[in-house]
């Protein structure tokens, strides 16, 4: 263990910091590069990702939006346009067919809830539980655990 060197460095090891450097000052360059390219024109890498699709950006929303004019429509834009129009008929169906509950449902249902838990707390409160209902005792919890009860089985049929 003496004769080992305490601090042996490998050359292979080390960072070379004069490439690190180099790397960072053209990375910078790439970077102010980029930028200027963004600056001067934002139109051009639309129309540079409008020719890699081969389709204008503009007539696909005017597919989607049900604008566009068929006639002038490629074939795949058609198909496009006809499967918007079916799924736009099919959503519109299925909110026609949907049931709901009539106003009154949620109003009750809360009522119920409330009406139960305060009969239980005023049962809690009272001396010698004589309220709300005097000469039936504990049966004021059943009762108001009942009225809960109702209200929460009538959440299960809310729409």
């Amino acid at each position: 263990m003496a004769d080992e060197e305490l601090h042996e460095t490998d050359s292979n090891d080390q960072k070379d910091w004069q490439n690190e450097v180099k790397a960072e000052e053209t990375s910078a360059e790439d970077a102010k590069d980029v930028a200027e390219s963004v600056e001067s024109g934002k139109s051009d890498a639309s129309e540079d990702e409008d020719e890699t699709y081969g389709v204008d950006m503009e007539q696909v929303q005017a597919v989607l939006n049900a604008t566009a004019d068929k006639a002038t429509l490629t074939p795949q834009m058609q198909r496009m346009m006809n499967r918007q129009a079916e799924n736009t008929k099919r959503v519109e169906e299925t909110i026609k067919g949907t049931k709901s509950n009539p106003r009154w449902f949620v109003p009750v249902f809360c009522a119920f809830m409330i009406v139960g838990l305060i009969w239980c707390v005023v049962y809690y409160l009272s001396p010698t539980g004589s309220w709300p209902i005097p000469n039936i005792g504990a049966w004021n919890l059943a009762i108001g655990f009942a009225l809960i009860m109702v209200g929460f089985l009538m959440t299960m049929g809310w729409r």
